[in-house]
């Protein structure tokens, strides 16, 4: 990390300078995608949004053979996430068969925020004001776009973001 300032974090920071822990407990270094873009999405599995996941799998299948990375950021930042990563795991690979990657999960908003949602705030004044938030990095690891929960991951907006990137 790269870090300075009162903020702790530089002008130059990307997406890519980030990692954390996925679903089964393993480190996801960011770096690993450089030159990917991203699409990034805070999730919880007891929300009115949560039929999203089918979405979000749908865009997953449907840009499988593309370089587009898509992550699942589990929280109960806004108390509709289980505690359990098995409760969890059930309601994503059972009910929704996901095959993109998804975190453990971590808080989105507030002072125990992840560093990347830190990051989202600090550098271009984002954050979730809910679950299903939805992020699209370039290929240079900076924000492009982002859109509320209300917009399904696959609607045709983002869609043609995702496009426009590949």
């Amino acid at each position: 990390m790269f870090f300075c300032c009162k903020t702790g974090y530089t002008n130059n920071m990307t997406i890519y300078d980030f990692s954390f822990e996925d679903i089964d407990g393993n480190s996801i270094d960011l770096g690993k995608f450089k030159g990917k873009p991203i699409f990034l999405v805070n999730t919880a599995s007891r929300c009115g949004f949560t039929p999203q996941y089918e979405n979000l799998q749908n865009l997953f299948i449907n840009y499988k053979k593309t370089d587009l990375t898509i992550l699942a950021i589990t929280s109960n930042s806004f108390n509709q996430e289980y505690s359990s990563t098995e409760d969890i795991k059930k309601i994503c690979l059972v009910n929704y068969d996901v095959g993109f990657v998804t975190s453990s999960p971590l808080d989105v908003k507030g002072d125990k925020a992840h560093e990347i949602f830190i990051w989202l705030n600090e550098e271009y004044g984002k954050v979730p004001k809910w679950n299903f938030y939805k992020y699209l990095f370039d290929r240079d690891g900076k924000l492009n776009s982002s859109w509320s929960s209300m917009t399904k991951p696959d609607h045709s907006k983002i869609l043609k973001k995702i496009d426009n990137l590949l």
